[in-house]
């Protein structure tokens, strides 16, 4: 009971952070993917990045004494301050330290300050928390350390999604953190104990049910909401090189269509155009609908407070695309080291440490982080704790990744704007994703 309370309390305290899982616009929890998708969904595959410094995989071992210093955003949670403090607990002995260096809570204001610092080849970051979306960006201008040694002994300890989110060019380029991944919610007092197997199912259901709610406005959230569908309906956004838009496609115009149907017939509110995370627990919380999309945090979150529906819904991982498979988007962060540290060996036992079976335990049961090791949800006090571990864990393990790109941000505008802009009738999801196709190829001509 004290570890559910426990649990329950973190998650509220967590919600600011959560809220934005896959929004990339405010603290440190931005969006990513990864996993099942490869490179036929991600992109990158032909990509080759020549001249970056490799990591000695051994060199954590003994690496020279001193102090390394860890930048990551806002630590809204105490998580980052638990970090340090449990690193330098275990190895100040052995004459091993680390630091924190707080950035600012917006996402973009991180990724501006430490691109700053790479541009001055500085040390300031020797190990900086990246949002999973900055991969590509980061290792394409050389700026990180090759971590494909060290990975490759790992690869097994790894849920295979977050590990994805650090591959690129066929390199691994960090150590995964943390993770997160959507749930479709379903009310129990409204349509009985079980999920939906389909899409289709969701919104025929949701119909009869009160309606479906979701993250629909014109922000990074729709394109995790979005691509969900359509890389389970079969659809990619990027060609395998990562040199070509495949947005306009059969499958991805089938996935946007069910959406924009789904607005037409009532089976979700018009609103949801303009909903992100805290309009979307709004109206879930508020017992009119039947179903929602959204991220772990809202499990504990929606049912404390004025919630009219404590207690009435469950939680599922995102359904199959009838003709299709199962897809989600991963949200979270990884460990990359700077290629301008002066002591790499201390920043990958840092990386290392981070990604340890002990601390992603804590991550888990302190501060209700998604654990990036499949061993942890196993555990019996993770079990007896949070009663969606095993949903949590096959939601991380269905995941397919965001595009991999240097362009990501322009790649997610173009989907993002276009896709709302058929969700609100501006424009027929042919039209739409024809537009956004146009888009994105113009931003990849750019690199």
């Amino acid at each position: 009971m004290v570890a559910r309370k426990r649990l329950a309390a973190a998650l509220v305290v967590a919600l600011a952070m959560f809220v934005v899982a896959c929004g990339g616009s405010d603290d440190n929890s931005g969006g990513g993917g990864g996993g099942g998708g490869g490179a036929s969904t991600s992109g990158g595959g032909g990509t080759e990045v020549k001249g970056a410094k490799v990591i000695d995989a051994k060199s954590l071992d003994n690496p020279p004494k001193g102090t390394i210093k860890y930048c990551q955003g806002k630590d809204t949670t105490g998580s980052a301050k638990q970090l340090v403090k449990e690193f330098n607990a275990k190895f100040s002995a052995d004459g091993y330290k680390a630091t924190l260096t707080e950035f600012p809570a917006s996402a973009d204001q991180q990724r501006a300050q430490f691109i700053q610092r790479q541009q001055a080849k500085s040390d300031d970051c020797d190990v900086f928390s990246s949002d999973v979306i900055w991969t590509a960006e980061f290792a394409s201008q050389k700026w990180l350390y090759d971590l494909t040694p060290y990975v490759d002994a790992q690869k097994s300890k790894y849920i295979g999604a977050p590990l994805e989110t650090v591959h690129y060019g066929g390199k691994y380029w960090g150590v995964p953190e943390t993770s997160d991944a959507a749930f479709i919610y379903y009310r129990t007092d409204k349509g009985g104990g079980s999920p939906p197997s389909t899409w289709q199912q969701v919104y025929a259901d949701a119909k009869a049910q009160g309606g479906l709610v979701y993250q629909g406005a014109p922000y990074e959230g729709l394109t995790c909401d979005y691509l969900e569908l359509a890389f389970a309906a079969g659809g990619t956004v990027l060609s395998e090189d990562g040199k070509k838009s495949t947005i306009n496609s059969p499958e991805n115009t089938k996935a946007l269509q069910l959406m924009v149907d789904g607005i037409k017939s009532g089976a979700a509110p018009k609103a949801v155009t303009t909903y992100m995370e805290p309009e979307t627990d709004q109206a879930w919380t508020s017992g009119r609908y039947g179903f929602m999309r959204n991220w772990t945090y809202a499990y504990a979150a929606d049912n404390k407070g004025a919630s009219k529906i404590k207690g009435k819904y469950k939680v599922a991982p995102l359904p199959s695309f009838e003709g299709g498979g199962k897809a989600g988007i991963l949200g979270g962060h990884n460990s990359v080291i700077s290629a301008f540290t002066k002591n790499p060996g201390l920043a990958l036992k840092f990386a290392d440490f981070y990604a340890s079976p002990d601390f992603q335990k804590t991550l888990l049961l302190k501060y209700s982080q998604a654990a990036i090791i499949p061993d942890t949800y196993s555990d019996p006090e993770v079990k007896k704790a949070i009663p969606y571990a095993a949903e949590l864990l096959q939601a991380l393990s269905q995941a397919k990744a965001r595009p991999v790109s240097p362009v990501y941000p322009q790649i997610s505008q173009a989907i993002y704007k276009n896709v709302n802009d058929a969700l609100a009738g501006r424009a027929s999801p042919a039209d739409a994703l024809k537009k956004a196709d146009s888009q994105i190829n113009s931003a990849l001509s750019t690199f």
